[in-house]
Order: C-alpha cells, then structure tokens, then sequence
C-alpha cells in the first residue's frame, strides 16, 4: 500500500472528526474526496496528481452541492430566542392593568411590568402582543384569536 493511501485515510479520518465536531456539511465533502482519492490511491498508488485533482475536483463540485442541500433540508425558520420567545405567549395578571399606569403580568415563571389598551384585572390571562424594554404590551385572551 502506498503511503499516499495512508495520507488521504488519515485526512479523511481529521475531517470526519471536524465535521462530528461543527456539522456544517463543509467538512464532509472533504471526507469524500479524501476517501475517493484515497480509493484511488490505492489502486493506482504512483498517481500523485490525479488523487489530488480528483479530491479538488470532487470536493469543489461537492461543496455547493451540500450547500444547496441543507438549505432545503432546513427550510424551517429559526427558532425564536430570547425576549422574541415571548411574543405571542399567554401571561397571567399579577398586579391589575390600567392603560395610564401599568400594572405587572407573570409570563412563563417571570414577572414583567405590563401595558395594555384596556382596564384588565388580576388573575386574567392575556396575550403577550410585543416587548418594549423591560414592559410587555398585552391583550385581553378573549379579545384575540386562537
């Protein structure tokens, strides 16, 4: 066996691991080229530069492809984090709502000083319409749709 063999098996093994680690598809493509010139390699050991051209070759073509790929496997929108999490989420009064004075709402375990357009008493639940700093505008549950 040729010690090129060894080389493209091994980059192939560092790249598998790379890709384990940050699965981006960037990484596999280079698994695969290694292992196809590697395969090559092996049979045709004195090849130098055709198993390097047919990895930049494959590897070039592979690249875009996977890209495309995973653009259409991952078609999903992004999850929402943070303090967008919260949009849309059904929150208990706390501390009565007036429309000039605030009041307080507890959304998912914390507690958040709270807007809304309308006298809401404590205990209602309401939905949560957007966030402003550290106030959260809501809304009546009964006044919005399901």
């Amino acid at each position: 066996m040729s010690t090129m063999f060894w080389v493209w098996l091994t980059a192939a093994v560092v790249f598998l691991i790379l890709e384990l680690m940050t699965p981006t598809f960037v990484f596999a493509c280079f698994v695969v080229g290694s292992v196809v010139a590697g395969a090559f390699g092996y049979f045709y050991p004195e090849s130098y530069y055709w198993q390097v051209g047919i990895f930049v070759l494959l590897t070039t073509v592979l690249l875009p492809l996977t890209r495309t790929l995973a653009k259409k496997i991952t078609k999903e929108s992004p999850e929402k984090s943070n303090i967008d999490a919260l949009i849309g989420k059904v929150a208990l009064v706390t501390k009565a709502i007036d429309p000039d004075l605030g009041g307080q709402v507890k959304i998912e375990g914390e507690v958040w000083a709270a807007r809304a357009d309308e006298q809401i008493s404590e205990n209602e639940k309401v939905r949560v319409v957007s966030i402003s700093g550290t106030k959260a505008h809501v809304e009546r549950l009964s006044d919005t749709k399901e």
